[in-house]
């Protein structure tokens, strides 16, 4: 039987990518607690705001089932730090349930998640306002975020300003609440908040579209799981094939709601321990806030640099070819989000693109794209595909896709029944880029990518993903080599960090006669700027945060 959620109980951004539907402005308001009854007050004041998970009318093809509200110009959502519930007087019986590595922080595991890209040094780089965690006086309690609609123009909706400035006014009449500043690098001129944006592409009528792409040049915000009572009318079970998990039938379903939302069964058919009340913890969920800075000069000239050898032995003669085929290699689906699975070559890359041109029915274009499932040993029954993969021919074992979502390529039984151990790892993403990179821009320039990843356990789902999939290499037969993409890359320097210099390998047909093509010494393209672990409540839960009746008795 179908989930059936509370949806005016759950805040919206845990159910709704923002970014992708509509609303590609954001900001990050981060506050500091002095007095916790004000700061209790300032909660329960902010909850007429909280924007939930209740369905509006959308503006693509998901249906919405019932409309129960207006589709708002802003949406605001609320986090809390295990430090930040603790200076809201949250009984101590509460916050000792609390998942450890909530408690702990993401500070003090950045080494074990590979943020250490620069050595000891490493918190040098982080932005200001991240510098102090734990019980000094300036670190992050709550997390605001909010999201708006665009102009014609390109400009944010101008009701982002109206909220941010009634949030900010109401911090200040209550007080006991401070607005912290410092979403900058040491020693930058602060900046209060961090903006964040879709990139932009500007038409000739003066026009501005908001494009579903990050720096590198990559379509981001694809691929993300499919939960049950994630959408009405049971349509995530139309857009699970790939998505979702697969049964020992081969048929793909959504995934179980408790791996995103607690309080409900997960795929081990358990209610995970949380924080009592049940209340309290039931319809939250946890959020990892990750700024990544994007070296994108770095990754250009890479590129540029490392294509010409990739071609010379992958055969491909064209430059701008072997280069875009190498930027697909590394992150296992080419620059507009095909698959590599689907489209090997960049002929064939082509060849799709143009089938697709030619498809103006929307559901033969879902139709043809279904193959984005990418089994990659097995098929559903199987039997020989063309698709199966299971030596990373076509897209390479350590390929980012493949490492942030294995899908059946780590199921023992050769992928009839897909992958527990993956069902259990999966992260929703959600978030916006900062930032501009225009052509000449240094990656001394701020831009990059701000991730809010939300899931039941962080220990389990984000740093497990993070530590063993993308910064380890031995589950996709790579012993200690890192993402290309987003991993930590070590330079080789005696003594340093991570040993010998990053490399990648791409694999290649034995009958086609050429040699597999080694790269080494691939640059950090990626840097964490700072980030913490979240708690969002439940709009019940937020009630009894405000009221100051949590009572775990």
């Amino acid at each position: 039987m179908a989930v059936e959620l509370d949806l005016a109980d759950i805040q919206g951004n845990i159910l709704t990518p923002y970014g992708k539907l509509g609303f590609p402005k954001g900001r990050i308001m981060l506050f500091h607690i002095d007095r916790g009854d004000w700061g209790r007050q300032f909660v329960t004041d902010l909850l007429p705001m909280i924007t939930t998970a209740l369905r509006w009318k959308s503006w693509d093809n998901i249906p919405t089932g019932k409309i129960a509200v207006t589709r708002p110009k802003v949406t605001v959502n609320i986090a809390f730090t295990w430090y930040g519930l603790l200076a809201l007087g949250i009984p101590t019986r509460t916050l000792s349930r609390m998942p450890d590595e909530f408690i702990d922080g993401m500070t003090s595991r950045a080494p074990m998640l590979g943020d250490d890209f620069n050595g000891p040094k490493w918190k040098e780089s982080w932005d200001e306002v991240w510098a102090s965690p734990g019980l000094h006086p300036e670190s992050v309690h709550i997390l605001i975020m909010l999201n708006a609609q665009m102009n014609p123009d390109g400009s944010a909706d101008a009701d982002l300003e109206t909220q941010t400035g009634a949030i900010e006014t109401l911090s200040r009449e209550i007080g006991g609440v401070r607005l912290l500043t410092g979403h900058n690098p040491p020693g930058q001129q602060k900046q209060q908040f961090q903006e964040l944006s879709a990139l932009l592409e500007h038409k000739l009528d003066g026009t501005v579209t908001a494009l579903p792409k990050e720096h590198f040049g990559f379509t981001d915000a694809i691929g993300d799981p499919v939960f049950d009572g994630q959408y009405p009318g049971g349509h995530e079970q139309t857009i699970a094939t790939g998505n979702g998990a697969l049964d020992g039938n081969g048929t793909w379903r959504p995934l179980a709601t408790g791996e995103f939302l607690l309080g409900y069964p997960d795929e081990a058919q358990e209610i995970a321990g949380a924080a009592m009340p049940h209340d309290f913890s039931r319809n939250g969920t946890f959020m990892a806030y990750r700024k990544l800075h994007q070296n994108v000069a770095a990754f250009k000239s890479f590129l540029d640099k490392t294509a010409e050898q990739f071609g010379a032995i992958a055969g491909i003669e064209n430059l701008d070819h072997a280069r875009e085929t190498l930027m697909a290699k590394m992150a296992g689906r080419w620059s507009d989000g095909v698959p590599l699975s689907l489209a090997p070559t960049f002929a064939e890359w082509n060849e799709f693109k143009d089938k697709l041109k030619h498809m103006p029915d929307s559901k033969a274009r879902e139709a043809a794209l279904a193959d984005f499932k990418f089994h990659y040993p097995k098929n559903d029954r199987g039997e020989p595909n063309p698709l199966d993969d299971p030596d990373g021919i076509r897209c390479p074992l350590t390929a980012h896709m493949r490492r942030v979502n294995t899908r059946d390529m780590l199921d023992p039984s050769g992928g009839q029944k897909g992958s527990v151990l993956n069902n259990r790892r999966r992260i929703l993403r959600r978030g916006l880029p900062y930032g501009e990179s225009p052509e000449g821009t240094l990656d001394e320039d701020e831009h990059g990518i701000v991730m809010l990843i939300i899931c039941a356990g962080l220990f389990r789902q984000f740093e497990f993903v993070q530590q063993q999939w993308i910064n380890y290499g031995n589950d996709s037969r790579a012993g200690n080599d890192t993402c290309p993409i987003v991993g930590n890359h070590s330079d080789g320097t005696p003594g340093g960090i991570n040993g010998p210099k990053a490399k990648f390998v791409i694999p290649t047909d034995p009958a086609s006669g050429h040699l597999p093509f080694v790269v080494e010494g691939i640059p950090q393209f990626v840097e964490t700027r700072g980030g913490q672990y979240f708690f969002v409540p439940s709009m019940t839960a937020l009630r009894m945060i405000g009221m100051g009746v949590v009572d775990p008795t």
